[in-house]
């Protein structure tokens, strides 16, 4: 069976990220499946492409396996994925689906790791992150390990303008209440939100940076097996300050009914950047590693928004996978398609390494 004979699913099409990877693939001549909890909107969509839905939720995994039933892959887009995740990969290890998913969540990698062994009783591969989070840092990471193989200490970052999406932001707003993490000796580890300040060039200038916790303190060590991981991004002191304060309301940031006031705002205030500012935003992806005697070796790249970049990473992965037999387990991007996935994406330069 070629690709196009496969039969794959979007689940979450309606939502901003899912809709832009359900039109691209349209536009590139594939044929998903839509799917998702709001039958109205799913419907929508499916009418204006011409293509099948289907509308379920998650809340029965048994429910979830029958309507799986003959799907090849799924690629899941419905966050938040603290809660998505869980059912959807569980249905699809029953269902005998791959599963990739866009999160950037350190407890939806950590999941996905804790059941390669069934993954691979099942032959069907996990692979979430397949997106901006974290296809290009990871493939830094990867690329770094090759250039150091006895690597100790690997910091990662990124420079982006991109902006938020609705279900982004709500992500982000559950990470403030978990804190700071970082890997430290191979475990990941709790520290407070900006934990560690440095300078840093990420390709555009040397600029103030706080770490943050990114999913590849999860994912890159599975990709290298470097056991001592920090992830930067640029902040002003401003930000830095904000941050370091938030360390305070934290306990208050855990409770429901503000963790639900927060993301009732986003839902009426917070809008993805439309196309035409997707097109003007480029991203500057940095990574450094060290070893035991200090030596260090750097590596940057260039790539296009997060969101296009999402969109495109996520369909060439989709397209492999549906192209080739691929040996089951929990994989990481890099880990799947190599540290050259990201120069493989439109709007990607080559890595620099020094």
């Amino acid at each position: 069976m070629t690709g196009n004979d496969k039969s794959w699913m979007i689940y979450g099409a309606n939502g901003y990220t899912g809709e832009l990877i359900a039109r691209e693939a349209v536009r590139k001549g594939l044929r998903p499946i839509l799917a998702g909890r709001n039958e109205t909107k799913v419907q929508e969509l499916a009418q204006e492409l011409g293509l099948e839905f289907k509308t379920f939720g998650l809340d029965a995994v048994e429910q979830v396996i029958e309507h799986l039933e003959g799907i090849d892959l799924v690629m899941h887009c419905a966050g938040p994925f603290s809660a998505t995740s869980k059912p959807m990969m569980q249905a699809c290890l029953k269902a005998g689906t791959h599963y990739l998913d866009i999160t950037g969540e350190i407890a939806v990698f950590e999941l996905a790791q804790s059941l390669n062994d069934k993954a691979q009783q099942a032959n069907i591969v996990l692979c979430p992150g397949v997106g901006f989070d974290v296809i290009p840092t990871d493939c830094v990471a990867l690329t770094l390990k090759q250039a150091m193989p006895d690597a100790t200490h690997l910091a990662l970052g990124f420079d982006s303008k991109s902006g938020f999406s609705p279900g982004t932001a709500k992500t982000s707003t559950e990470g403030m209440a978990e804190g700071g993490k970082i890997r430290k000796n191979g475990k990941i580890t709790n520290v407070a939100l900006a934990h560690h300040v440095r300078k840093i060039n990420f390709g555009d200038g040397e600029k103030s940076a706080m770490s943050i916790p990114w999913g590849d303190v999860s994912t890159a060590f599975y990709t290298t097996g470097i056991p001592n991981i920090e992830v930067f991004v640029p902040a002003p002191p401003k930000m830095i300050c904000g941050a370091k304060m938030l360390n305070c309301l934290r306990p208050f940031l855990k409770l429901k009914f503000i963790q639900n006031m927060i993301k009732a705002q986003i839902s009426k205030s917070v809008v993805g950047p439309d196309e035409s500012v997707r097109a003007t935003l480029l991203t500057y992806v940095w990574g450094e590693v060290r070893n035991a005697q200090g030596q260090i070796k750097t590596a940057r790249i260039q790539t296009d928004n997060t969101y296009s970049l999402t969109i495109s990473g996520s369909l060439i992965v989709i397209q492999y996978l549906l192209e080739n037999t691929v040996q089951g387990g929990a994989y990481t991007p890099a880990k799947l398609m190599g540290a050259d996935l990201v120069t493989k994406i439109p709007g990607s330069g080559s890595f620099t390494i020094s």
